[in-house]
């Protein structure tokens, strides 16, 4: 299993986000630190870290990639 920092997170979500404003779509793949993370993945983890920080109130220290 392979975990990312909160910083190595934020610059794939900010990414993908930037992808997404330009094409109108979500990329196939997501890619950070020689790690291609498919669409499914990062959905996927962007949600659970969303629902983390609404119930914990803090950031994650890691997030892990499944």
């Amino acid at each position: 299993m392979t975990h990312l920092t909160l910083e190595e997170y934020r610059e794939m979500v900010d990414r993908i986000m930037d992808i997404k404003n330009t094409t109108g779509e979500m990329p196939e793949f997501a890619q950070i630190s020689d790690i291609k993370i498919p669409r499914q993945d990062y959905c996927n983890m962007i949600e659970r870290v969303n629902k983390f920080i609404l119930e914990m109130g803090r950031n994650p220290r890691s997030i892990e990639i499944e």
